[in-house]
């Protein structure tokens, strides 16, 4: 082959070259987390939106719930510190602080000296099978993350539930150091009864069905559950946020328009107490 041949053959491939470099995607780099200590991932443009401020209560308002309050701070603490800590699962009975303790708990951390702030990244819900693309992401991060998804359940056909397993413990590159991973739900396996019932029905082997969907909520180190609060830990709430923010009320009229208002709702937890204290706080013309 000629020298022209072989020339026009190298220039070809130097057009080529060129223009798969202006085609392809630019591989990605780690995010910059030092603006702000808490963000939403938003996976259209690949980025992390800053959350100036975190909507959350001080850890010291919810009541009823100390012993996990304890263990996730103990978690989160170690994971802060760069020790071992696990995934973790808030399951259980709506409106017990299950979000908020994950917020309340991740702002005491910060606080703590000696430690550098652990950043808080919130996944969406129907963002979840972006969620290995974002830990990949931050797996060169210089900054200890907590990602974190509010109401995490699957329903019917979802398969994204795959996603999340190889995401937690699964892969070959598997979860990255820097990385743990909270989920609140109201349901324990996060899944519905009759989704795994219908998998035990119709499947050939439903017991290998069922573990397949169960399996899910292993990937989770702990787990912990809220349950509905009683009469008098309502009660602890309501007066809990009174006296914080320093709303001048007697005791028997707290109570009785407190069980008044947990009676029209229907319910008592934590989120009915602070939904009544807003109510207090306006019908006395005071801001929170």
């Amino acid at each position: 082959m000629s020298d022209d041949a072989l020339k026009s053959i190298a220039d070809r491939l130097d057009r080529l070259v060129k223009l798969a470099e202006r085609t392809a995607p630019p591989l990605p780099s780690p995010p910059d987390l030092d603006a702000v200590d808490a963000f939403v991932w938003q996976p259209e443009g690949r980025r992390l939106q800053p959350v100036a401020k975190v909507s959350r209560v001080d850890l010291s308002l919810l009541k009823g719930i100390d012993r996990l309050r304890d263990i996730l701070l103990d978690n989160t603490e170690r994971f802060a510190r760069g020790l071992p800590a696990n995934n973790v699962l808030l399951w259980g009975a709506r409106g017990m602080g299950k979000s908020s303790l994950v917020k309340a708990a991740h702002a005491d951390v910060n606080r703590m000296p000696g430690l550098s702030p652990a950043k808080l990244i919130e996944i969406h819900r129907e963002d979840i099978e972006t969620l290995p693309e974002l830990m990949a992401l931050l797996r060169e991060a210089p900054h200890r993350v907590i990602l974190f998804c509010d109401d995490l359940s699957f329903d019917g056909d979802d398969t994204s539930y795959k996603s999340l397993k190889a995401a937690l413990e699964g892969g070959i590159e598997g979860r990255p150091d820097n990385v743990v991973f909270y989920a609140t739900s109201n349901r324990r396996h996060l899944l519905p009864r009759d989704m795994m019932e219908n998998e035990r029905s119709t499947a050939i082997s439903p017991g290998e069905a069922v573990e397949e969907k169960v399996s899910l909520s292993d990937r989770f180190g702990l787990w912990l559950g809220f349950h509905k609060c009683s009469q008098d830990e309502y009660l602890a709430m309501v007066r809990g946020y009174v006296d914080y923010f320093g709303i001048q009320v007697s005791d028997d009229a707290l109570r009785m328009d407190a069980l008044e208002w947990s009676t029209t709702r229907g319910a008592r937890s934590g989120r009915v107490a602070w939904q009544f204290v807003q109510d207090l706080a306006g019908r006395k013309g005071i801001r929170l």
